[in-house]
């Protein structure tokens, strides 16, 4: 106990002296006084101690529930698991009812804004279960998939703008040129694992939106393009609210299709050998699985969903710019995936609408959000770092016949 309480005061005096010169020291600039604030070097002080006896109170709990104990916790976990995911007859009612919720949403959401952000949130749904295919089922970091957005939502603008074609036309195109992207980052990095693969990806990223942002004949510079046709339905003229429904619902059903998608890849021939490439790439090998194709069929395919939403994100906002594709794009996405559960649907959606929906609703506590959503990052990284939902594995048995 003394050691615990010996260790938090260091710390707190580190602190304190680390942020000293900012919660003690007050400058009037225009009377040039300087004003001493005690009160919040001991309120720094004071915190900082308690956070960090919490927090090594924590860390011990969690340690000491290692070994059977936290073996049989996981095993319930998993049984919770597949009671809710997995029976029907709970899986089924609860599906159908957040299926009836979600298409009544424009209608009984407060106002237009709340629509526009869940929309919002619905891409960032399939650019994260996107890229659960490539980090959460074959366990290749990729920190570059913004690159794939990128390509899907410029390819829509310059096409209209240069052909006049519509966004229905464009969809599957966009779809497919970030798709072959994605196959041409897939093979220069086939050996590379671990940070090295981090590494190039990331490199990627920044080479696309610097050629987006200083190739000014083609993609129109820092400037982006402008007065990009949102989707139609029919020639039919719709007002600001209807459009901003209409909007969702492609959202929606985009959602829709990438979830059936998914979870068909996750149970097929293919997805079975992603979840063996990620566990132990050798093994994979010497089971007979081709580790190139694997590899390239799921950098392809991740990009293709991001693909799809690119062009998607260049319709909505009617604009389309180098600076909305920054590396930040590609980190959230990856908080997403990992904040959800490596290889869970229904933890990376649940975490996509978390990350998108938090920081709007904490707009009230101002500059201080990010703080609080970033702490609320770390601790479940620390005594979570399964996701908010692991994915469950699947059993196979077998029974004779005698």
């Amino acid at each position: 106990m003394l050691n615990e309480i010996k260790k938090s005061s260091l710390i707190a005096l580190w602190f304190v002296f680390l942020t000293f010169p900012f919660i003690a020291l007050r400058v009037d600039t225009s009377s040039s006084e300087i004003t001493w604030r005690w009160m919040n070097v001991l309120y720094m002080a004071v915190g900082s101690f308690f956070v960090s006896w919490l927090w090594r109170y924590l860390l011990k709990r969690r340690d000491s529930r290692k070994g059977s104990a936290s073996q049989k916790q996981a095993h319930n976990q998993n049984s919770w698991q597949e009671r809710l995911f997995h029976d029907a007859k709970v899986y089924t009612p609860l599906l159908i009812g957040i299926l009836f919720v979600a298409v009544l949403f424009p209608f009984i959401s407060p106002n237009e804004y709340a629509t526009t952000v869940m929309t919002t949130a619905l891409i960032y749904v399939v650019l994260g279960l996107g890229l659960n295919i490539v980090v959460g089922l074959a366990g290749l970091l990729d920190l570059g998939y913004v690159a794939f957005y990128a390509v899907g939502a410029y390819s829509y603008a310059l096409i209209n703008y240069h052909f006049g074609l519509g966004f229905w036309t464009i969809l599957p195109v966009a779809g497919i040129l970030a798709g072959l992207f994605g196959i041409t980052l897939g093979i220069p990095v086939l050996r590379l694992r671990g940070d090295y693969l981090a590494i190039v990806t990331l490199g990627f990223g920044e080479i696309i939106r610097l050629v987006l942002q200083n190739w000014d004949a083609v993609t129109f510079g820092p400037k982006g393009i402008s007065a990009v046709p949102k989707p139609s339905l029919f020639g039919i003229d719709m007002d600001f609210k209807t459009n901003i429904s209409f909007l969702y619902f492609i959202a929606l059903a985009i959602v829709l299709v990438t979830i059936i998608v998914v979870r068909r890849l996750t149970t097929s021939r293919i997805g079975r050998a992603w979840v063996a490439l990620r566990e132990d790439e050798i093994a994979c090998q010497a089971m007979g699985i081709n580790t190139t194709k694997t590899k390239l069929i799921a950098f392809g395919l991740g990009a293709c969903w991001a693909g799809f939403m690119g062009a998607f994100f260049a319709a909505k906002n009617s604009y389309v710019a180098p600076k909305s594709f920054h590396f930040i794009e590609s980190a959230i996405i990856l908080c997403i995936v990992v904040l959800g559960g490596m290889g869970s649907i229904v933890g990376v959606i649940l975490a996509a609408l978390i990350i998108v929906l938090l920081p709007e609703n904490l707009r009230f506590l101002s500059e201080y959000r990010m703080l609080i959503f970033g702490g609320v990052m770390i601790v479940m990284m620390v005594f979570r770092p399964e996701g908010l939902i692991s994915d469950v594995r699947h059993k196979y048995e077998f029974h004779s016949d005698d």
